[in-house]
């Protein structure tokens, strides 16, 4: 018997060192499989990490469990959970449950890594002295009388040698009548521990912002914010954070809110992709036009109320195109308070892009509308005017016309789709520019990198989604959580900061440190999405911890259903679930 645990302890430390050794040299690879049925996968700093939830810790760590089902298999389980889908809405992965392992299977392969690092276990065939690897943590699930979700460990080490392990049991439950004394967990601690001094740190998060579904077709954005509030020390459960408090804004928002102000400047920057992709790949995928009108009689309007404008002197000409863009921008803008102000000084070829932009659904519309474009100038009927600066293909014609000599351009190939592209670069550029140096966010310095035209087409396109998500993220915190000015412009510059040095991540969580009295109003009289208490006597790793959700902290686990008798007919069943998980530790010495 013990040969083969030694075996085994061999085998799975081994694993575990080449998946570490891999990790460091970054070779990326599926999770390695142990004795067919477990798997075994290295999450690295800054990756989800499921344990997050509870530990509120973002360190490397091994996750072990079971090796999912493949999804053509049927499974008896999924039946059976699809009678109770109120409750397996509630967890948060799809079937994960199938992922956990019992609890004398997590157990044993918590003792294995004990055993490897164990530098008194000289007889196993492991090359000395031992690698320390990063902690291991077990899916478990739940199914022992402690309901135990969740099995750790973690090393103890000096500089040079492994004198023993801290080995952790998570467990979770749905709690509605919880009763926990502050008091009693202090007690408890010092008594498992055998401490006399310890101290209590706070961590409370509130939501303050998370987009939900327009309806059973358009899914809800992903866009969320959280305030994040750390304190110590802990005066009773669930105490409303001080203001003497760390506190960091967490910022995740996902571009195209279709019900927020940016609607219709997304939609120009979708369209503008479409445009990049196309000379890409050479497909180009037309979105359905805005317009009931073709773009070529949109765009035979506008150069025939230019043509009138021009009978009457360029003295009125601008005026006049000014009014007609407000107008425009009006009818798309009405239905929602934009906090954009609307530019009243789109030139010939912005206003241009807007009628294409919004229209345009074949290569031969672009050939069409640009020849009508082209031959107005040619013949002298119109004489735009546009802004200094542009290198457009489009602006360099319009400043030859002014002196009556034009060069041929041949509206075949990728011509047409770059000349657009061009157009709609400088005028998402623009409307950029206005907003972030209007509201006093940044200066041209600050955005030259995104706005810059010295780099191909295909780069500026993308520094330009770039832009467009950080004044997403600017405009949801002014909408959602009216933050002063200074806390806007420390933002703007850490998002700016983030994407001069990496590529568009819709995903990223922007944090931001807060003074909670800057945002007091946001979190004083509301009630926190997770609250949470961890008890320890200065050493990191030597904790309790409590807490108290209103989502279940465990992403493996369906919980057992409450009694629906108790609510009400307008209650919810998320408004009246709480869920609290405990964390409690053991230390081993190795002597």
């Amino acid at each position: 018997m013990w040969s083969g645990a030694n075996r085994a302890a061999e085998e799975f430390y081994a694993g575990l060192l080449q998946e570490f050794d891999e990790k460091k040299k970054g070779i990326c690879k599926d999770p390695f499989i142990y004795e067919a049925d477990i798997q075994v996968q290295l999450i690295s700093k800054g990756q989800p990490n499921p344990l997050k939830n509870i530990l509120h810790e973002n360190e490397t760590i091994f996750i072990v469990e079971k090796v999912p089902l493949e999804k053509e298999e049927p499974s008896h389980i999924e039946e059976l959970q699809s009678e109770d889908t109120a409750i397996s809405d509630l967890s948060t992965g799809e079937n994960v449950g199938l992922l956990a392992l019992p609890i004398g299977r997590a157990r044993q392969l918590i003792g294995f890594y004990t055993m490897a690092h164990n530098p008194n276990m000289t007889h196993l065939k492991i090359n000395r002295p031992v690698t320390a690897l990063p902690p291991l943590w077990v899916r478990c699930d739940g199914s022992d009388p402690e309901g135990i979700s969740w099995l750790g460990a973690e090393l103890i080490s000096t500089s040079s040698n492994i004198t023993g392990v801290v080995l952790y049991m998570v467990t979770c439950k749905v709690d509605k009548n919880y009763s926990v004394n502050l008091e009693d967990l202090k007690k408890s601690h010092k008594k498992r521990h055998h401490l006399s001094t310890l101290t209590a740190g706070g961590f409370a998060q509130y939501e303050l912002f998370k987009s939900t579904a327009l309806d059973d077709i358009v899914a809800a954005s992903q866009t969320t914010i959280t305030l994040d509030i750390s304190w110590s020390p802990v005066d009773e459960i669930l105490q409303t954070p001080p203001l003497s408090s760390t506190a960091t804004l967490n910022i995740k928002v996902e571009s195209g809110e279709p019900r927020g102000p940016l609607s219709q400047l997304h939609r120009e920057l979708k369209f503008l992709l479409v445009l990049a992709d196309g000379l890409r790949t050479g497909i180009t995928e037309w979105p359905e036009p805005l317009e009931a009108k073709s773009a070529v009689e949109l765009v035979e309007e506008f150069l025939n109320e230019l043509n009138k404008l021009n009978e009457f002197g360029d003295s009125t000409k601008k005026d006049t195109e000014v009014s007609d863009l407000k107008h425009d921008a009006a009818a798309v803008d009405g239905s929602v308070e934009c906090l954009l102000t609307i530019r009243g000084d789109l030139d010939f070829a912005e206003q241009l892009w807007c009628k294409m932009s919004s229209s345009v659904i074949s290569y031969q519309d672009l050939v069409k509308c640009f020849s009508l474009v082209i031959q107005s100038l040619q013949r002298g009927a119109i004489q735009p005017w546009l802004h200094s600066g542009s290198n457009s293909l489009l602006s360099k014609l319009i400043h030859q016309s002014y002196y009556g000599t034009m060069d041929t351009v041949s509206l075949s190939g990728t011509v047409p789709v770059q000349m657009l592209l061009e157009i709609g670069l400088d005028k998402l550029k623009k409307d950029y520019i206005c907003f972030f140096i209007g509201q006093e966010l940044a200066s041209l310095n600050h955005l030259e990198y995104f706005i810059s035209p010295s780099v191909d087409t295909q780069e500026q396109v993308h520094r330009v989604q770039k832009l467009h998500h950080i004044l997403e993220i600017v405009v949801s915190c002014m909408l959602f959580i009216k933050p002063q000015h200074e806390l806007l412009f420390s933002l703007t510059q850490s998002c700016i900061k983030y994407y001069e040095q990496n590529p568009l991540d819709e995903q990223h969580i922007f944090q931001l440190p807060v003074r909670p009295t800057a945002v007091k109003d946001l979190y004083q009289n509301e009630k926190p999405q997770k609250w949470r208490v961890e008890i320890n006597s200065g050493q990191k790793k030597v904790k309790t911890v409590w807490q108290l959700s209103d989502s279940p902290p465990v992403d493996h686990l369906n919980f057992h259903r409450p009694d629906f008798s108790e609510l009400t007919l307008n209650g919810s069943l998320e408004e009246r679930l709480s869920f609290t998980s405990m964390v409690t530790c053991s230390q081993v010495h190795f002597k």
